[in-house]
């Protein structure tokens, strides 16, 4: 077999030592790679780079298109920009996948037949990290949802159900509340899983299904969500699990893919030999799979179950009654070595086939697209304005206008308070104040810019402003609350 060439990033903290140990397993299993080795991370951004990646990295990551990464530090504050976001977003990884499965009675858990895949969105949502200061009190953060965005990885989901034997696809949003952007999920989730009648489906508003799925995790089988949502549920199901540092993560695009652990860089344990490195290398076993070595992943994933029931646990996991040995991370790599080739007793050995690779070509989008007459009906402009109260900007606004595109209603944090507003309301300094023509009928661009020029002349600060259309009538815009 000829060696596959992958770039491999050893990282901060903790990670040289897990990436260490991870190498050594997958090189005493006979896995044929050829590692070419990047430089990622803290010293890189240090270095004034602040992307957390050198140039030549990228020429590697573009050579080899897989990318087996150990966690890293990205310094807080100072601009920089998150490296993880950053490799998903350039290298289009849309597809989070994160198993969280118990391995009980052998790692603590309150639920023994935990056996969860969340796959999440990978590079929309909040995490396309467009942040605005808008006013002295007030900070901005827009979460943007697409339809294409959401339908590849719903049916990225919906393949590694039917790749894997697994039986229901849920989706979590919270679209009582986000009716556009979450409702948008939702509704493609609803289009995809139509092309699936042999997977049963369901959604759930995300508060009460993480409710659930923290107290009966078995009630679920593989959940898509949108990308925040599970950046904080596969965490806490990997925890429930028994350990984050048991949890593997693989980031999946159409030609490129990213395996890590999903723990972070662990500063305070780096050089101390206490690392888990089982999450590293479950990622690796993920990423053996998606190269064409499932033998080799087999093996490596048959020897970590044998280790883990055999006693042999990290820190993380020790037991006192339970565990038969505490060991540091390279006797544990060095324990996994020991059983390769054999078979868990009470843990259910895993078999990778070819046709568990989970490399997907991108589609074109099967679900109908309509011509819809999208129409210009108002704007809300946003006015860095007070302090002050509603009612004196309300009647100062109502003497501008062009046309019939006049002030229609203000609003504070998305609260109305004006018209009749109710005083209690509290007020920032940020005001939201929508005009709307009068008769109904479609507005032009020319008198929007014109309301602003008005606007701005009567003294007003306009932080922003957002234009409301309609698509075949329909409100392409939230409704006011109150």
């Amino acid at each position: 077999m000829s060696k596959t060439p992958i770039s491999v990033a050893y990282g901060d903290g903790i990670g040289p030592e897990i990436m260490k140990a991870t190498l050594a397993i997958l090189e005493a299993a006979g896995a044929q790679l050829e590692i070419e080795e990047i430089q990622i991370g803290e010293k890189v951004y240090q270095s004034g780079v602040d992307t957390g990646i050198h140039p030549g990295a990228w020429e590697s990551l573009q050579r080899t298109k897989v990318f087996l990464k150990a966690p890293i530090t990205t310094p807080q504050g100072g601009g920089y920009k998150s490296l993880n976001v950053t490799a998903r977003k350039a290298f289009n990884l849309y597809a989070n996948v994160r198993p969280a499965i118990s391995y009980s009675p052998f790692v603590e858990t309150k639920h023994p037949k935990m056996d969860v895949v969340i796959v999440r969105e990978n590079e929309e949502d909040l995490y396309a990290g467009i942040e605005h200061r808008q006013t002295k009190q007030v900070y901005q953060c827009l979460k943007l949802i697409t339809q294409p965005g959401s339908e590849r990885v719903i049916r990225y989901a919906f393949e590694y159900a039917k790749r894997h034997g697994r039986k229901r696809v849920t989706c979590f949003v919270k679209d009582n509340i986000m009716k556009l952007t979450d409702g948008l999920f939702h509704h493609v989730f609803d289009e995809v899983a139509k092309e699936y009648p042999e997977i049963e489906h369901d959604a759930w508003i995300v508060d009460i299904g993480a409710a659930r799925l923290a107290t009966t995790p078995e009630a679920f089988d593989v959940i898509v969500m949108p990308n925040l949502y599970g950046d904080v549920l596969s965490d806490v199901t990997a925890q429930m699990s028994g350990s984050v540092g048991l949890a593997p993560s693989a980031n999946m695009g159409d030609h490129y893919a990213m395996f890590e652990a999903i723990h972070g860089s662990a500063p305070v344990l780096a050089g101390q030999n206490v690392a888990n490195p089982s999450g590293l290398l479950l990622a690796a076993v993920m990423m053996l799979v998606h190269i064409g070595q499932p033998d080799v992943a087999t093996k490596v994933h048959n020897a970590w179950l044998t280790t883990l029931e055999e006693g042999v646990h990290t820190e993380d996991v020790y037991r006192e009654g339970a565990s038969r040995v505490r060991v540091g991370t390279s006797q544990f790599a060095e324990a996994v070595i020991e059983r390769l080739g054999k078979l868990p007793s009470h843990l259910k050995p895993v078999t990778y086939t070819a046709t568990s690779n989970e490399r997907m070509s991108h589609t074109e989008s099967k679900i109908a697209s309509k011509v819809e007459v999208k129409q210009l009906v108002g704007t809300d402009l946003f006015l860095d304005w007070g302090p002050g109260l509603p009612d004196h900007l309300g009647e100062a606004l109502r003497k501008v206008s062009v046309d019939d595109l006049r002030l229609e209603v203000i609003t504070n944090r998305g609260i109305k308070v004006w018209p009749n507003g109710l005083p209690e309301t509290f007020c920032t300094d940020h005001w939201r104040c929508r005009f709307r023509s009068a008769s109904e009928s479609t507005v032009t661009p020319t008198q929007v810019v014109e309301l602003q020029r008005r606007v701005l002349e009567a003294g007003f600060d306009i932080i922003k402003s957002e234009n409301l259309y309609t698509f075949d009538g329909v409100p392409g815009f939230s409704a006011v609350h109150g």
